[in-house]
């Protein structure tokens, strides 16, 4: 496996685990605000940026706690 294939699956395994939260999560300004970093995860996923992505799940975290 390369490098670049591990880090897309480490952010993949991120994105899994960010959605779980988010589902779990109970309504409001904090699960709204970390939905918008998982959209904007996704959308730099799908482009190939991982760093980007990264960035956006970890602030996607950070508004649920």
């Amino acid at each position: 496996m390369t490098p670049e294939t591990n880090k897309s699956t480490n952010i993949g395994d991120k994105m899994k685990t960010v959605k779980a939260a988010w589902n779990k999560a109970p309504a409001g300004t904090k699960k709204d605000a970390a939905y918008k970093h998982y959209q904007a995860a996704e959308k730099a996923h799908s482009a190939k940026n991982d760093a980007e992505a990264g960035k956006e799940l970890d602030a996607a975290t950070k508004a649920l706690v």
